[in-house]
């Protein structure tokens, strides 16, 4: 966007790739194809600039600046003929001295961008149909551009945010925190970005803030785990034990699983006509696979909202944001498996929280089957996931 009050002095009065010149518009289709070249942005500039009111030679021309004029501009982009939406800021401006029409366009994360069905670049001061390889490139380099939501930057984020200690005591493996990193003498920021702790910008990314920051929750709200125990079986029971956990997930893990452990009850149950063994009133095991399951699928964009386990006399309720995801449907969860936050599921099994991808489900229900208690419940909305697990008989 300009730097200055006049645009002649940051844009130039030269058309190229990223500046384009139209003295009026004369017809809407010609608006549609400038800012569906821009939005694809084929020479790699980030977007450019319609300036309406100048000349190809970079004359003043007369043209209406009035809000009336620039909201009909502006509606080009919502009028269904631009596929992807792309994002465009109409304004009046300033060109080597007289008033004209300026049309900022955003380079598209999603190209190719078209017009009525058609691809437009710019790879010079003329704006023209894609060619096949035009297409090729700009699907290339949306590829690359596209990465999940568990490696993108968090805002307002910094290198001083993550517990360097932790990172490498715990998240390298032992021979690339020794040996590799001093043989290579690779820098620790190259260290971190491989493992998708940081991302491109170079700040810490959502992996890295929920696997190593001192505190995921002032970045990420909704990262922490509430707990709650009632001493009884609905919410107006008095509570007995309540705990939030806002740790990292290396350190909020081996927390959680700790005060599940506590608050596993056993009891004795008669087998044959003189033995008794001892059962809790939940296994363990299934209690840590419903867990990690919401720490590794629950969405942690677009929502404040924890991770909630709500323990009642005859039941253990976990309750997640963010509903199935990808392929997943409420109704084939327990055949298919999709992953919203696919370098987090990564770590979690690197570091031993997952023994298996895709196997959470069907181990919880084993573990509960062999110790005698009812079969999981599943409640699945679009925004939110519950299991629910009933107690030993």
């Amino acid at each position: 966007m300009s730097r200055s009050d006049d645009l002649e002095d940051d844009l130039g009065s030269l058309e190229g790739p990223a500046l384009e010149f139209k003295r009026e518009i004369s017809h809407r289709d010609v608006l549609g194809r400038a800012v569906c070249a821009f939005a694809n942005d084929l020479a790699g500039l980030g977007g450019g600039d319609l300036l309406i009111g100048v000349t190809d030679e970079g004359r003043y021309h007369p043209v209406d600046t009035t809000d009336r004029a620039l909201q009909s501009i502006a509606q080009v982009r919502d009028e269904g003929n631009i596929l992807p939406l792309p994002s465009i800021v109409v304004q009046a401006a300033r060109f080597g001295g007289q008033p004209v029409v300026w049309v900022h366009v955003n380079a598209s994360d999603f190209a190719p961008v078209r017009f009525r069905g058609v691809a437009w670049v710019r790879p010079g001061p003329m704006t023209k149909q894609a060619s096949s390889d035009d297409e090729r490139i700009l699907t290339e380099r949306a590829r690359s551009k596209s990465v999940p939501p568990d490696l993108r930057a968090v805002d307002g984020t910094s290198l001083t945010d993550l517990d360097s200690e932790l990172i490498r005591s715990t998240l390298i493996p032992a021979q690339v925190a020794g040996e590799i990193i001093e043989e290579n003498d690779r820098p620790f920021e190259i260290q971190l970005a491989s493992l998708g702790l940081l991302s491109r910008s170079g700040a810490p990314s959502l992996l890295g803030v929920l696997l190593a920051s001192f505190d995921p929750t002032a970045f990420v709200p909704g990262a922490y785990v509430q707990f709650v125990r009632y001493d009884g079986s609905d919410e107006s029971a008095p509570v007995s034990d309540e705990d939030e956990i806002r740790d990292n997930l290396v350190i909020a893990g081996r927390k959680t699983s700790d005060l599940l452990q506590v608050n596993i009850r056993h009891r004795l149950q008669t087998q044959g006509a003189l033995q008794e063994i001892s059962r809790p009133d939940y296994p363990l095991g299934a209690l840590r696979e419903t867990l990690v399951n919401a720490l590794v699928h629950r969405s942690y964009e677009g929502t404040n909202a924890p991770i909630r386990i709500l323990w009642f006399d005859d039941r253990l309720e976990v309750h997640s944001p963010g509903g199935p995801f990808g392929v997943v449907t409420a109704d084939n969860f327990r055949r298919t498996t999709d992953y919203r936050n696919p370098n987090l599921a990564a770590a979690m099994k690197s570091l031993g929280y997952l023994n298996r991808f895709g196997r959470g489900i069907a181990r919880t229900e084993a573990e509960m089957r062999r110790n005698g208690n009812p079969a999981p419940e599943f409640e699945i909305g679009q925004s939110w996931w519950t299991v629910i697990l009933r107690s030993l008989p």
